[in-house]
């Protein structure tokens, strides 16, 4: 999760970008994140109704790659091995409030993205399917795959679940229709504060997780194996992944 932040998941440049629960994989501002608005630029809804190839590769992109990024999120927490900061944070939230685990996803995500408002940011198409599809692919997730005993398949589980992630975060970032509500986050703060998106971004990370133990959450070797491979995996998928600027035109 979304988290994309992580966390991507943020992360969002023409070959890096951020998960949307992740760390931060690169320091440079997301390519997804737009310019300030010149004189006649048109607006969020005449840019969907016009942008028609957005249905063509980019819209089923962005879904495919929303729904395994909840999916992969659910495997994780399956493998009982420490999920990412911001399903630790989730987690304890679910410990202490009732509720699903992707209901806390999608109410999180909510939340954050009401922080645009003062920061001034921009949501696009990929920023509300975050929010809407993440916790409903996850519950949908859970409620198929079971929690294995053994080591070794918690293991493998964990390692599907990371690299499943960094294949989710390449084409929902590839797709270029806007950042997570996490990424957004961190990017808007980066504008308003001109610290780094790495600082701000670990910033962030840190103090979601740092919560989520407190409530309980569960933290262990996932959580720090998701850290290290999230930002080259995710900078891997995305030169497979990403939309050409042709394709866009």
């Amino acid at each position: 999760m979304a988290t994309a932040a992580t966390p991507a998941t943020n992360r969002t440049s023409a070959t890096t970008g951020t998960s949307t629960t992740g760390t931060s994989v690169t320091d440079t501002a997301p390519a997804a994140e737009a310019p300030a608005a010149a004189p006649g630029r048109r607006s969020l809804a005449v840019r969907l109704v016009g942008d028609t190839h957005a249905l063509g590769r980019r819209l089923p992109q962005l879904l495919v790659g929303l729904f395994l990024y909840g999916s992969s999120m659910a495997l994780m927490l399956r493998a009982s091995l420490g999920a990412n900061s911001w399903d630790v944070f989730h987690q304890g939230l679910v410990r202490h409030l009732g509720l699903s685990l992707g209901s806390w996803v999608t109410i999180t995500g909510a939340a954050v993205l009401l922080l645009w408002i003062p920061l001034r940011q921009r949501p696009g198409i990929g920023t509300v399917g975050n929010v809407l599809v993440l916790g409903v692919a996850m519950d949908l997730t859970l409620g198929a795959v079971s929690a294995p005993h053994a080591l070794a398949a918690r293991v493998a589980l964990l390692v599907t679940g990371i690299v499943l992630n960094g294949l989710a975060t390449g084409l929902y970032i590839g797709a270029r229709l806007g950042p997570g509500p996490r990424d957004g986050l961190m990017t808007g703060l980066h504008r308003r504060t001109g610290r780094s998106l790495r600082l701000i971004r670990t910033g962030i990370e840190l103090t979601v997780l740092a919560i989520g133990i407190l409530l309980g959450g569960t933290f262990g070797v996932g959580t720090v194996a998701y850290a290290l491979a999230i930002g080259p995996l995710a900078q891997f998928f995305l030169r497979w992944c990403t939309v050409p600027e042709a394709a866009r035109k």
